[in-house]
């Protein structure tokens, strides 16, 4: 059965880190297009970060860029998202998704998605 499992949300100060992992069982993550999304309250769910399976290219939504990054760590099947210089405009609660045929920018950009996790929160403020 496939399951995608978050983990590493919490609450942090303005300018803070976190890393969030997305775990896989059931299935090999390396093969799928795995996607970070957020939802705000009163927002839609937005693409945050996404990498390519095939070729490992990543995309960034603007609001992002030059603060979070996107890594795979095969050996333990997880995705992880980095998240530096947090603002209190990236309180949100983040999932983690995948899609065997997408590519990471139509994933994040159409939220081309086959399966979603639960999601962890993510709350910055002072």
């Amino acid at each position: 059965q496939l399951r995608l499992v978050e983990s590493g949300g919490g609450l942090v100060q303005p300018g803070g880190s976190l890393r969030l992992s997305c775990a896989a069982s059931g299935f090999t993550l390396e093969q799928y297009t795995v996607g970070w999304f957020r939802q705000a309250p009163g927002t839609e769910r937005e693409g945050v970060s996404c990498i390519s399976k095939s070729d490992g290219n990543t995309y960034y939504a603007d609001s992002v860029k030059g603060r979070f990054a996107i890594s795979r760590d095969n050996a333990n099947n997880t995705v992880y998202l980095q998240m530096n210089s947090l603002k209190p405009e990236d309180t949100a609660v983040y999932y983690c998704a995948v899609d065997g045929w997408t590519s990471g920018r139509s994933m994040c950009v159409h939220l081309v998605v086959s399966s979603w996790g639960q999601g962890t929160r993510v709350t910055v403020s002072s």
